[in-house]
């Protein structure tokens, strides 16, 4: 198998106060990225998640440990082929959004026609070309989401970092960036996903690896991890009560216990979508 990103045995520590105490953010965390792969990165508050990212984007420089992106230590050369979107994306708000990505386009060294013609293209893909000429600072909180999406990959890159990027989008929102992440995916982009909403991860990413208290808890791919092999879930439609009664005694003769007998009914987001969309 390919890996795009490999992370071995990472450790941080921050030193506070007088006495220079040390606090450990990271404690020996490994995960490698396959190529083409959706890979969730997940933890609680505190868990290490940013410091994470800011070590495999340069910001941050680790205690020990090792970092290699497309098979290579972190250089200019491998940044180019990377796009990240922050959590909190800080814009030049006096720019339109066809100005900002242009922008964002140029300093990765493309000319100024092709960063133009690429900004118009970004700005498409995540649902903003109807925006893309009004002002970045009156842009909503989920726009500029929307926006920062598509700074990150003005430049086609092929690994793309996203930290919470449906941070600040209503549930339609949220759906439609989901449906923009498989479309990168499908374009055969590698994605790093860290995110709280664990309904869209779910849907989402082929691997996740979850830190707590900065060690890696679990890793692996969503089956794997979730399957339980000594458990099945039925869907049965037309079938009334006490049908439904008869297939619970039918089910406890062969030794199987029911857990749960409930009606049918789809999931909230899938129901929100629908209605507004009337």
């Amino acid at each position: 198998m390919e890996y795009v990103l490999e992370a071995k045995n990472l450790c941080k520590y921050f030193k506070f106060g007088l006495r220079s105490i040390a606090v450990e953010a990271l404690k020996n965390v490994s995960f490698s990225v396959p190529k083409g792969c959706i890979f969730g990165l997940l933890g609680a508050n505190g868990a290490g998640k940013s410091t994470a990212i800011k070590i495999l984007l340069g910001l941050l420089k680790q205690n020990s440990g090792s970092v290699e992106i497309f098979s290579s230590k972190l250089s200019s050369a491998v940044k180019r082929r990377m796009g990240y979107l922050p959590e909190t994306p800080n814009f030049y708000g006096f720019l339109t959004g066809l100005e900002l990505v242009s922008f964002y386009a140029r300093l990765c060294g493309l000319s100024g026609k092709e960063a133009h013609m690429r900004a118009s293209d970004a700005l498409a893909l995540v649902g903003l070309s109807d925006a893309a000429n009004r002002r970045v600072s009156l842009y909503s909180k989920g726009m500029q989401q929307r926006a920062g999406l598509a700074q990150a990959i003005v430049h086609d890159p092929e690994l793309l970092v996203l930290d919470e990027p449906a941070s600040g989008l209503d549930p339609v929102g949220m759906a439609d960036m989901a449906d923009i992440i498989l479309e990168l995916k499908r374009r055969g982009k590698t994605i790093l996903l860290s995110s709280h909403m664990l309904a869209e991860v779910e849907k989402l990413c082929d691997e996740v690896c979850i830190l707590s208290r900065g060690q890696v808890a679990a890793m692996g791919s969503l089956d794997a991890l979730l399957n339980k092999p000594d458990s099945a879930v039925l869907g049965i439609s037309g079938v009334s009560a006490q049908n439904v009664e008869k297939i619970e005694r039918y089910a406890e003769s062969l030794g199987a216990k029911i857990d749960e007998a409930r009606t049918g009914r789809e999931s909230l987001s899938e129901f929100f979508k629908s209605v507004s969309k009337r």
